[in-house]
């Protein structure tokens, strides 16, 4: 299970996403970016964010960590943003909290270099979990003491909003040609061969298993929680195992911009990046 907190302090919007997530300080005296169970995105967008995270720090990946913000709708009586209070109000429960990483910069593909290797985990990643969310308009990545992490994964497995179609998703292609880290020549030959056999039933299970039941119990077409967590594990164990035909693409041709790399990031990163 994910680690509960409880929210003592909204601290302010990110009106950057869509679903207006929040900054919350917890009386764990942690600081977490909140995304909340009554934005209009709903619940899905919650679970998405559990499983592709969690799955993604399982597999090497860095990803802030999750934690279960448990959260009293009386916490936005005193704030004067009225669509903040009606989320707050709508959002009493269980919401999802991503440690704040203090510092952070956005990514920048002009202004930061990412190694082929790394590349290429993230993108395979991302086609493993149909990420439509991490282009360059909008990379969902950030530099923290010079890593990259990964963030926003809210719009991973479409599918599941769908779920009688489900299995058409299985083997559907993945076009990185608008990735973020398509400029960066991925090594995603090098990444299949090293992620997907680790991708197994077990590991998917131990996933899905941090979903709160209260997210999934009414999921139509399903009996209750259990069966909807086998649902994911079948769907993405399948996925994996059929990485071959949804490899994803970018062109051979592709050509990054003009003045790509570190020579336009903060003096003080170069030597981060350098090492």
């Amino acid at each position: 299970m994910l680690t509960e907190v409880i929210a003592t302090r909204y601290v302010t919007p990110l009106r950057e996403g869509g679903s207006l997530p929040g900054i919350v300080e917890a009386d764990d005296l942690g600081t977490y970016v909140t995304k909340f169970v009554g934005a209009g995105q709903g619940r899905k967008t919650l679970v998405a964010e559990v499983v592709a995270g969690e799955l993604a720090r399982r597999l090497g990946l860095r990803v802030p960590v999750l934690v279960r913000v448990r959260l009293d709708p009386v916490i936005g009586l005193g704030e004067p943003d009225e669509e903040v209070q009606d989320l707050l109000k709508a959002s009493g429960g269980l919401n999802l909290g991503m440690d704040y990483l203090p510092g952070s910069l956005g990514f920048d593909p002009l202004a930061f270099e990412v190694e082929p290797r790394e590349a290429g985990r993230v993108v395979w990643f991302d086609g493993l979990v149909g990420n439509v969310d991490r282009s360059w308009r909008n990379p969902n990545m950030l530099l923290w003491h010079g890593d990259l992490w990964l963030i926003d994964h809210g719009a991973t497995m479409i599918w599941h909003h769908n779920w009688p179609t489900a299995d058409r998703s299985v083997t559907k292609p993945y076009d990185a040609s608008d990735h973020a880290l398509a400029p960066f020549t991925p090594d995603i030959a090098s990444a299949r061969e090293e992620l997907a056999p680790k991708v197994t039933e077990e590991l998917l299970r131990e996933v899905v298993a941090l979903v709160p039941d209260e997210w999934i119990t009414d999921e139509p077409g399903f009996g209750g929680p259990e069966a909807v967590r086998a649902a994911y594990t079948r769907q993405l164990l399948a996925r994996a195992r059929a990485a071959d035909a949804w490899r994803p693409s970018v062109p051979a041709d592709y050509r990054r911009p003009e003045k790509p790399g570190v020579g336009n990031a903060p003096a003080w990163l170069k030597g981060r990046q350098s090492k």
